[in-house]
Formats: structure tokens, sequence, C-alpha cells
């Protein structure tokens, strides 16, 4: 069970745990410019997240706090009760995987070995090809939105 969720209590589980430490860090309005293990920014933005961006998710964060986003998280071994009855389902249709190299994700144990070992290609029967992007992270589509455009237009005019 490749990202499946196990229950050993992360400062993400107990609503407020992680708000906490996201406050004593100075809060939302701190948290995207910081260098992070989400989003591993320096002190500078990357070229494809523009400071109005960042301006507008965090006056968004400040109105709303983070809990929402964080809650997705929590519920992860919930959604997977929830969707049990289809565990061991195949994809059956074509499939194009693209996939940023420095991805959280995809550096997660047991994941690449899954993606480039046959573990995917099980499951996915009909998956034509895996696209791995170097020097990309997990917002590809905004990292190398030329280059993953151009991947789903050569994709889909195969049909």
């Amino acid at each position: 069970d490749v990202g499946r969720s196990d229950t050993t209590h992360t400062p993400l589980q107990e609503p407020g745990d992680i708000e906490t430490e996201i406050s004593e860090a100075d809060g939302v309005d701190k948290l995207l410019p910081y260098e992070n293990c989400f989003l591993r920014f320096p002190l500078t933005y990357p070229n494809w997240l523009s400071e109005e961006d960042v301006v507008h998710y965090h006056d968004k964060f400040m109105k709303t706090g983070l809990t929402g986003g964080l809650n997705y998280y929590r519920a992860l071994n919930l959604n997977w009760e929830i969707t049990a009855p289809w565990t061991g389902a195949q994809v059956k249709v074509p499939v194009k995987f693209i996939v940023g190299a420095l991805d959280l994700t995809y550096n997660a144990p047991g994941v690449k070995y899954y993606i480039h070992k046959g573990g995917m290609k099980r499951d996915v029967p009909l998956l034509q090809e895996v696209v791995v992007l170097e020097g990309v992270g997990h917002f590809l589509q905004e990292e190398k939105s030329d280059v993953i455009t151009q991947h789903i237009y050569d994709f889909i005019k195969k049909f």
C-alpha cells in the first residue's frame, strides 16, 4: 500500500497542533516566504511564484487559516476506509504520468520503485509513458507550464 497513511501520530493529526507550530513561527504571514519542508522556498520566490501570488495566498490564509487544507491530511485514514471497495481496481484508460524529480511524494520511500519497477504498470495497465521532469517539484504545472502543456497536447492528439 504505497502512500497509505499509518496511524503514527504527527502534528498534523490532532487539530490545533500544527496550527500552534505555525503561530509560534510568527503565523501564516511568515509561512509562505520561509524555507519549509513542503514548498522548500528560499527567501526569494521561484520564477513561477510572483510576489502578487504570495500576497493573494497570504491574504486568504489570514482570513481562513490553514485548518481546511490541513484537514485533507488528517482525513487520509478515513479516505482509505471510504475507498476500500476499489482496492486492487485498475485504471483502464490510456495514461501518461508526469512527475517532478524534486516532488516530495515522488521521493517518498517506495514510490520510485512502485512507479519504475512495475507496480504502477500493474495498477495502470494502459500506462504509456512515465516522464520525470528534472529540477521540478510538486507544482509542475506552475514550474514548467509550457512543458506540461506540450506533454498533454502530444498525448491527447494521439487519440
